[in-house]
């Protein structure tokens, strides 16, 4: 009797810690931002979302998307009442109250977006007085409903019926919106466009590394349908050095125009785009060369032409019946689909951690997802089996280095008998890698992204030192290439010997 009250004590004990305890976010040290698309909570079946489905552990940063601007009174605005307040508390205070448990979590507002324009940003930039009376409002805002600070997601300044003084102007609001949010603590961040064109024309890119805290590159919808042809919705690399459609061109752009690296958060897309041939009978697809239709098809649950969720395109692939053949175009390391006339260009596991692997190789500051709620947040999908294809292949190749054996002496790495849950590991005196394992969330592309910014940070590690010692090696071997110092010294003397005997037999000579 004694006994089975113990036990039910301590399992009651057991539960009230499992309730109350407090979780981590991802390790590797670098931002992790998810944008939440609240309009999600509306789609049909599984594709509606809501903040209970959340996994913070793999975010170190919430934002919940959106707010707007009330044009009227050039203060910030709840969109949706119902969903945002009202519903279940509203998520707002669901989003909010995650920070309890999850201490390591910042919890941000978005303010803007695509359907909330540019016009009426652009005038309550334009003056002092609606400026500081937009940032009273968002004081309050903040204030209210205890978010950890707000993200500008203006779309875009000069642009969409904007006026030209936007780029300074917006450099001013987020310079006043800065200094407002010193004595709070609030953060201060934005997502700009990614584009060449974009980010020429609206944004003073030095002077708002300067101010914000993180800068959210918006890397996808590089291509659609509106290009007229196939074409990769978030490509590495271009087609040319020259070509500005590429998430490394826009990475470079803004470091050569001044932004801190350390600010930069790399966006990355948990979406695709759609294409229908404009000739059926096409047999190879080329990007940027083959004709589109001037409209995508729609997914099961966003519904929008030109659109597709990871979420629906990865249940394409699982369905047996269906005919999708998996392509990769190499190019732009982009993972692509056909089936007859229908094309889905998109991001898988693989795609996303080479992108992860480019945003540390740049070292910048983190990683950004739009949007969660398009991941397969219902664990409804098969894994990809390819994710570090990339990875396993670089260490293939320099696994048998002989710097890399010099190398490992100084690495100091921990053992393959380890338990650690380190990855680059020492096995018969060799490097080995060890592939992580599923982490049991239902979001297969946020899990890639934290595995792979955690591999990719190690694999850093080892190549620089690899390139520290080639280096000195190279270093060395010059040295010894070099005459000797005594023989050097030998040499200067004799010439001035030389000199100062020529200078003497010329003063002899004269007299």
């Amino acid at each position: 009797m004694y006994k089975h009250l113990c036990v039910c004590v301590l399992l009651l004990i057991l539960g009230i810690l499992v309730r109350t305890q407090s979780f981590g976010g991802p390790r590797h040290g670098k931002a992790v931002v998810c944008y939440v698309a609240t309009w999600a909570a509306y789609r049909k079946g599984d594709g509606s979302f809501s903040v209970n489905q959340l996994n913070p552990q793999l975010c170190t940063h919430l934002v919940y998307s959106f707010a707007g601007l009330n044009q009227e009174t050039n203060g910030i605005k709840i969109l949706d009442s119902w969903l945002d307040i009202e519903k279940e508390s509203g998520a707002y205070n669901q989003m909010v109250a995650l920070k309890n448990r999850y201490p390591h979590l910042k919890v941000t507002i978005a303010i803007g977006g695509w359907n909330e324009g540019s016009e009426k940003y652009s005038a309550m930039a334009s003056k002092k007085q609606t400026r500081d009376t937009f940032i009273q409002s968002v004081l309050a805002f903040l204030d209210k409903y205890k978010f950890d600070g707000l993200d500008l997601d203006w779309e875009y300044p000069a642009k969409r019926g904007g006026q030209p003084h936007d780029k300074a102007n917006y450099v001013t609001l987020v310079k006043e919106l800065k200094e407002a949010f010193q004595d709070k603590g609030y953060i201060l961040t934005a997502a700009l466009g990614a584009g060449k064109n974009t980010m020429d024309v609206a944004y003073d890119l030095a002077k708002l590394s300067r101010y914000l805290d993180l800068i959210h590159m918006m890397c996808y919808d590089y291509h659609g349908t509106w290009d007229g042809f196939v074409g990769a919705n978030a490509p590495l690399r271009g087609g040319s050095d020259e070509d500005a459609l590429s998430v490394e061109y826009t990475i470079k752009y803004m470091l050569s125009h001044g932004v801190s690296p350390y600010k930069m958060v790399l966006g990355l897309p948990m979406y695709g785009r759609t294409f229908i041939l404009s000739d059926p009978d096409t047999r190879q697809i080329e990007f940027g060369r083959t004709k589109v239709q001037n409209v995508g098809f729609k997914g099961r649950y966003t519904g929008e032409n030109g659109f597709m969720g990871y979420n629906e395109i990865c249940l394409e692939l699982n369905n047996k019946t269906s005919s999708w053949e998996r392509l990769w175009h190499k190019p732009s390391s982009t993972p692509y689909l056909r089936n007859g006339d229908k094309i889905i260009s998109y991001d898988n596991a693989r795609s996303i951690a080479i992108k992860v692997k480019l945003a540390m190789d740049y070292n910048l500051g983190g990683l950004m997802v739009w949007s969660i709620d398009t991941d397969d947040f219902k664990g409804h999908c098969t894994r990809d089996t390819d994710a570090f294809l990339d990875f396993v292949e670089r260490h293939e190749t320099m696994v048998d280095d002989p710097v890399l054996n010099e190398a490992l002496k100084t690495l100091k790495l921990r053992d393959a008998h380890d338990h650690s849950d380190t990855a680059y590991v020492i096995s018969g005196g060799k490097l080995h890698l060890r592939l992580p394992e599923p982490m049991h969330s239902n979001y297969p592309l946020m899990e890639t992204i934290n595995q792979a910014a955690n591999l990719a940070l190690e694999e850093n590690r080892i190549v620089e030192e690899m390139d520290r010692i080639t280096k000195e090696n190279a270093i060395d071997h010059e040295e010894e290439r070099k005459p000797s110092s005594a023989h050097t010294i030998s040499a200067d003397l004799f010439y001035i010997t030389l000199y100062l005997t020529l200078r003497q037999l010329s003063k002899i000579l004269r007299i």
